[in-house]
């Protein structure tokens, strides 16, 4: 049983692989194009595209529901 215990830190990076493999990397909102007043109107914005910043570089996305999220996860890119 004292074996096993020591092979358990191999469960972390598996588990880490894993989430990478299913949601992909996160990225971090770094610039954003919308319709609507100057910076500083108090009326909504509807955002166009949000481009995120990440461990794989820029990608530039649509925005969801006229909203751009903090933070996105994304698969790499496949040749």
């Amino acid at each position: 049983m004292r074996v096993v215990a020591l092979f358990l830190w191999v469960l972390a990076p598996l588990a880490l692989w894993l989430a990478v493999w299913l949601w992909g990397t996160p990225h971090v909102l770094w610039t954003y194009r919308y319709n609507g007043p100057s910076a500083y109107g108090t009326a909504p914005r509807h955002h166009i595209d949000c481009t995120y910043v990440g461990w794989t570089g820029a990608r530039t996305a649509p925005a969801e529901k006229g909203r751009c999220r903090w933070i996105r996860f994304f698969k790499p890119r496949t040749v």
